[in-house]
């Protein structure tokens, strides 16, 4: 089992309508993982044991085609996103697509000087996540998955 930083004191909110819009749009999302820059990322849920799906931003380790992060950021609220925590309570039971298929995965949260390295490379081929910080005072999860 992983272990989450504890959860922020402050963070941005979502007007009601627009977190029904996004709900609405997953189908829409599972479209973009043709391009390479998404994956469909598949836990277990923490509570209630159900298969869930979230598309999330993927950043390649490198020129690595079976190894990448995804980042916990929730669009800079206080909370982690669901996913996270299903992610963290049941870490074997993760597979990802890339857009070819599902396949298992490795999970490892990363700490330290790693995670700093790799949040800083993010940043600068994403400078949205950046601005994350602004908004929320916890850590903001970051996740290795490799290929099983």
């Amino acid at each position: 089992m992983i272990v989450l930083p504890p959860r922020g004191t402050r963070g941005a909110t979502f007007p009601r309508p627009v977190q029904w819009m996004m709900k609405s749009m997953k189908w829409a999302e599972k479209l973009t993982l043709r391009l390479g820059t998404k994956v469909l990322l598949t836990t277990t849920g923490a509570r209630t044991g159900k298969s869930r799906d979230a598309v999330l931003g993927w950043f390649p380790e490198g020129d690595r085609t079976d190894s990448g992060y995804v980042i916990a950021s929730n669009g800079g609220q206080a909370t982690h996103p669901g996913w996270a925590y299903n992610l963290a309570k049941n870490p074997a039971q993760t597979t990802m697509d890339l857009g070819e298929g599902k396949m298992s995965v490795d999970v490892q949260m990363l700490t330290g000087d790693e995670r700093e390295t790799v949040w800083n490379h993010v940043v600068e081929l994403a400078p949205t996540y950046g601005k994350y910080l602004e908004k929320t005072d916890r850590q903001i999860p970051i996740f290795r998955l490799t290929r099983v």
